[in-house]
């Protein structure tokens, strides 16, 4: 049974429309297919060496910004004990991670997608402080490795 309804003076018949709804939607899972496929592929062994390389560096940088904080946090500046623990739990993350990556391993995805939040997190606080060079050096590096993880998560 057709259910027919006007519209501009033209008879729709609503199995017609339903049909091509139906068409449309199997075109879209279909391009949706296509265009995610990609995402799910494993990175090469320039990926993991770069994600690793930039790990290793945001460790570093991550490392000299809490002892930095840490510094702060001695001469009074009590608001610096937060930036001082992201940035000390970064450094280990970013370690973890930049160790995974170098040897290719199975949990490489997952771990920098802990290291990718981690280090948003330890940049958007230490941009706080753009007037202390030591920790808008430290947000930079956590911008590049979060982006590096981003990519290597997926």
């Amino acid at each position: 049974m057709t259910y027919s309804f006007y519209a501009a003076n033209q008879p729709f018949a609503i199995s017609s429309i339903l049909k091509r709804a139906f068409l449309l939607a199997i075109f879209a899972i279909a391009a949706l297919t296509f265009v995610a496929a990609p995402a799910n592929a494993k990175p090469n062994d320039s990926q993991y060496a770069q994600c690793a390389q930039v790990c290793k560096t945001c460790e570093a940088q991550c490392k000299a910004c809490a002892d930095h904080c840490k510094a702060m946090v001695k001469a009074g500046m009590k608001q610096h004990r937060y930036s001082e623990h992201l940035c000390q739990d970064a450094a280990d993350i970013c370690h973890a991670a930049a160790k995974v990556c170098a040897r290719k391993g199975p949990m490489a995805a997952d771990i920098c997608a802990a290291c990718a939040k981690s280090c948003e997190t330890c940049a958007a606080e230490c941009k706080k402080y753009p007037s202390m060079p030591i920790m808008a050096d430290c947000a930079k590096a956590c911008a590049a490795c979060s982006a590096a993880c981003k990519q290597m998560a997926g």
